[in-house]
């Protein structure tokens, strides 16, 4: 019965499923038209907060940089043979299609708890290499386990939400405030994570289809192109070659490093994870030269977030556009939620409204900014601490990005795959985590208060 309704979800998305940026486009009228039905705004101006360069579609500039980096200076370290030898050394523990599944879910999940883009990259760069070791494993379920570790992040250590709530986070004239206790390191919030973490790889393995059904690599991926030969004839191959460049330019960027550490503690921004990923793969290749081609082969699989991110920038700008008594789509779908809550189903509620706002506007920090102001206020009206109803937005964030290609680009990048390859068995995994949720915000209300 489970895998009946696995591989029906499978044939519905293979069917049905546009190429990621159609889906940002449908996406976009879709909420073109919900946002002038919700705040009764025209066309001009809802087109307006699309295109408006601070809030609309060139607000995410800096961060599609970022994303796209993740995704360059991960694969370019990882085309270094002493990150292959590591990879390939975890990757030696699967010798089964069970065991490729449940080694990458494991741990593709724990590295997103610890951080997210570092889980992210981590995860699909794993996965790769373990179809080497088990070619029969089903590579689009394998990729999709590797994603699937996403999931729990939001309430990890790198959560952007708990973490502004240790400083203090105003909505109005109030200031709404949590230790990490009260948050990531709540009892509740570990317990869900757990569950999470120890049936998710069942989970997966289970929709594994049989072996008439199973989609294997591609061998033409993982064929490792020979290492390049270079001349050293000419000063200027010479100085391309210098290990007194490379090792000086090494230097200069783990001393930066490990200043942030000792000046910031272990918090790791995406910033500083880029920075470690491209110095360590800097590192690693040992050369400045074969570092650069690594980086020219690396950027082809950044496409797909350059071409989309814009458009969910837009559809963010509409999201949140407000008219004159400060209504927006995202204000109204959420005050839904609040309006049919009470103190024991409010936090349930509320994960379930960020989940639905999050399939449009896929960022935590906008999540955060659009259902802030909505949910803190509605949640301390009702005596629920502001620790459990900031998890609520934040487990809400985390659990659509399943369905949402948004966030998949990178892995998808990495393992020349399509959206519609991973999303039906995806799907399941929203399901199950949304169950686990959903279950846990009831406890937390029942239990812990």
């Amino acid at each position: 019965m489970f895998k009946k309704f696995t591989n029906g979800c499978v044939r519905v998305v293979n069917r049905w499923l546009p190429d990621a940026f159609l889906f940002a486009i449908i996406l976009t009228l879709i909420v073109f038209v919900a946002a002038m039905c919700a705040t009764g705004m025209g066309p001009i101006e809802i087109i307006a907060k699309w295109g408006d360069a601070k809030g609309g579609f060139w607000n995410l500039l800096a961060f599609s940089m970022q994303m796209a980096l993740v995704l360059v200076f991960g694969s370019a370290m990882a085309s270094a043979r002493p990150c292959k030898k590591a990879l390939r050394a975890v990757a030696g523990l699967c010798h089964t299609n069970k065991q490729a599944i449940l080694v990458t879910t494991f741990v593709s999940t724990i590295c997103c708890w610890l951080n997210w883009g570092f889980g992210l990259v981590i995860g699909a760069l794993l996965a790769k290499e373990v179809v080497r070791r088990v070619p029969t494993v089903d590579y689009p379920l394998l990729i999709a386990s590797a994603y699937s570790g996403f999931v729990i992040w939001h309430a990890g250590l790198s959560g952007s939400i708990p973490l502004d709530l240790v400083a203090g986070k105003q909505f109005g004239e109030v200031t709404y405030q949590a230790a990490i206790t009260e948050t990531v390191f709540h009892p509740m919030n570990l317990i869900m994570c757990g569950v999470i973490l120890l049936l998710m790889p069942l989970v997966n393995y289970a929709m594994h289809p049989d072996k008439d059904h199973t989609v294997t690599v591609n061998p033409a991926l993982l064929l490792d192109e020979e290492e390049k030969t270079y001349s050293k004839d000419t000063p200027a191959e010479k100085l391309e070659h210098s290990k007194i460049l490379w090792l000086i330019t090494v230097v200069f960027g783990f001393a930066y490093i490990v200043y942030y550490f000792v000046n910031n503690g272990f918090t790791l921004g995406l910033n500083i994870v880029n920075m470690i990923f491209l110095f360590l793969g800097l590192l690693l290749h040992g050369d400045l030269r074969r570092y650069v081609d690594a980086i020219a082969e690396a950027a082809a699989g950044a496409a797909g977030i350059l071409l989309q991110f814009p458009f969910y920038a837009g559809i963010m700008g509409m999201m949140v556009a407000t008219n004159e008594q400060d209504v927006s789509l995202a204000g109204v779908i959420s005050q839904f939620f609040v309006d049919i809550s009470n103190n024991v189903t409010f936090p349930m509620l509320s994960f379930l409204a960020a989940g639905i706002v999050n399939f449009f506007v896929p960022s935590g920090g906008g999540q955060w900014a659009v259902q802030g102001p909505i949910m803190m206020p509605a949640g301390a009206e009702m005596g629920i601490e502001a620790g459990r109803t900031a998890m609520a937005i934040a487990w809400g964030d985390q659990w659509t990005n399943m369905i949402q290609p948004f966030w998949a680009l990178p892995a998808l990048g990495i393992a020349k795959l399509s959206a519609r390859d991973i999303m039906g068995y995806l799907v399941v995994v929203l399901l199950f985590t949304g169950a686990v949720a959903c279950l846990g915000f009831l406890g937390w209300a029942l239990f812990f208060t």
